[in-house]
């Protein structure tokens, strides 16, 4: 995935403010199975929100990278425990400014 625009980004934190979690990084950390659910997530909303249980803020930015790498997904926001992630999908339902 390309890194966004200044512009893509703040559209896409306009679109994200109204959205709830869609996953939850639980006490075990960035599993296998979360990584499944996050792909998951992302095939059907293009746009997520995923909520991260640990403390640590510099755990909370290695698993937004982790996940970006993971998914091909492009990283939006990091707000306390909540991850914005996006990625287009085949038809993407998303439209980005230029």
């Amino acid at each position: 995935m390309k890194s966004l625009s200044p512009a893509q980004r703040q559209h896409l934190k306009g679109l994200a403010h109204s959205r709830q979690p869609v996953v939850m990084i639980g006490g075990q950390g960035l599993t296998a199975a979360v990584l499944k659910e996050i792909e998951r997530a992302l095939a059907a909303h293009e746009l997520i929100k995923i909520k991260a249980a640990s403390d640590e803020a510099d755990t909370r930015r290695a698993w937004m990278e982790e996940i970006c790498a993971a998914t091909g997904a492009a990283p939006v926001q990091q707000i306390g425990k909540m991850l914005v992630v996006y990625r287009p999908a085949e038809k993407p339902t998303i439209a980005l400014p230029a």
